[in-house]
Formats: structure tokens, C-alpha cells, sequence
């Protein structure tokens, strides 16, 4: 693992192909919104529409945020704001894989860009473990919204075994550098601390890379 801080005004992404144009016209709209948007309501409202324009079509994601663990899940981070206003982030489940997430304490718009998977609540009423709660499936471009208020510890689980399931969210805020944790097992509240599987050669976009004219 490695830490970029894509706050410092040297950092740049480099020797990269250049982010594919619906990308780019993603996060340029999710930065926009965020700027002139007046409440987390209006929010979560745009950015499922937004989200769920960009998954009429599921060829835009580089390739090397999308490579899945062995028999297991990891995250990359796709994109972060140097203001730390957002992130946008993708979660890669192999088949039959799973993994538990807490929420953290900021906004979320989540969607299911390949394959399909389930999302089961957990309830987090003790220190070491979370008691099963509802469980949903959610099928490929399906896009739902979370406040900040959630507080949610959940379980992302790839319900096929023959394909990689896949999951884009994008964060109010650099999750990165928000204290949250992943595990393997069921309601697990003891793993460490979730990170990213970006190397050297694969750091998330910047605001450099999005900055070519956008055309409607």
C-alpha cells in the first residue's frame, strides 16, 4: 500500500492513459455538485442521478482499478479531491467473496457496476461483534444514497461465484484519511483499518487529470 497526498500542488498522475471521457464527466459534475449544492439532501438526490447516468455503460473503468484479490475483496481508490470534499472509490469482490465495511461518518452514493451482490446491515451494539440485520441483493446499475447520519456497518458479498462483482462509491470526504474498518468475517469490529491496493504505478486521479474541456 502506499499514501499519495494528492493535496500537495507537486503531486500529479503520470505516465497514465488519460481518464476515459465519461469518468472525467463524472467527477468534474460530482465536483460541481458538491461546490453550489446547498444541503447533503440535494446532495445524495443529484448524485444518484449522476451515478446512475454513468452506468448506462460499464467500459469506462481503467482496468487497474478494477483487479480483483483472489479469493478475496479490495478497494482502490479511483479519484481524490485535493480539498478533501469527496473520493470516489471501487470496491473489487472475486467470485463468491465478501467483505465487511463500516460507514463512516460522511455521505455516500453507492452503485453496482458489474455482476451482483448483497449489502447486509449489521447492528453494531457491542465492541467486538454486530448482530445480522436486513439484508438486500442489488443487481448491476443498481445506485442507492446514505447520509452522513447512517452509521452503518455492513457486509458487501458477491453473490456469484463465476465472476467479479463490482461496486463504485463516492464519499463525502477523503475516507482515506477517515478512521473506518474492514474485515473478513461477519460483523467483524476488531479488523484493522481499511486501505487501498493503489500502487506506485496506479494512484488515483487528480484534479490535473480532469482538467480538459468538457463538452455536452
Amino acid at each position: 500500500m502506499i499514501e499519495i497526498n494528492a493535496a500537495d500542488p507537486n503531486f500529479r498522475v503520470v505516465g497514465r492513459d488519460p481518464v476515459p471521457p465519461a469518468l472525467r464527466r463524472f467527477i468534474w459534475d460530482i465536483q460541481s455538485m458538491v461546490e453550489l449544492a446547498e444541503s447533503e439532501r440535494e446532495i445524495l438526490l443529484i448524485g444518484r442521478d449522476l451515478m446512475a447516468r454513468l452506468f448506462t455503460a460499464d467500459d469506462w473503468l481503467p482496468t487497474v482499478f478494477a483487479v480483483p484479490k483472489p479469493a478475496g475483496g479490495q478497494q482502490f481508490q479511483i479519484y481524490r479531491d485535493g480539498l478533501e470534499r469527496f473520493s470516489v472509490v471501487s470496491t473489487i469482490l472475486s467470485g463468491g467473496a465478501r467483505v465487511t465495511l463500516s460507514q463512516p461518518s460522511v455521505w455516500e452514493i453507492a452503485g453496482v457496476l458489474r455482476g451482483a451482490i448483497s449489502r447486509q446491515q449489521f447492528d453494531a451494539s457491542a465492541t467486538k461483534s454486530a448482530q445480522a440485520g436486513a439484508s438486500r441483493l442489488l443487481q448491476a446499475r443498481a445506485v442507492e444514497a446514505r447520509s452522513s447520519a447512517s452509521g452503518e456497518v455492513f457486509e458487501l458479498c458477491n453473490v456469484l461465484d463465476d465472476r467479479t462483482s463490482i461496486v463504485i462509491h463516492v464519499y463525502g470526504g477523503d475516507i482515506g484519511q477517515i478512521s473506518r474498518r474492514s474485515g473478513a468475517s461477519h460483523g467483524s469490529m476488531d479488523a484493522q483499518p481499511l486501505g487501498y491496493a493503489n500502487t506506485e504505478n496506479d494512484p488515483p486521479y487528480d484534479i490535473f487529470s480532469i482538467q480538459n474541456e468538457i463538452r455536452d
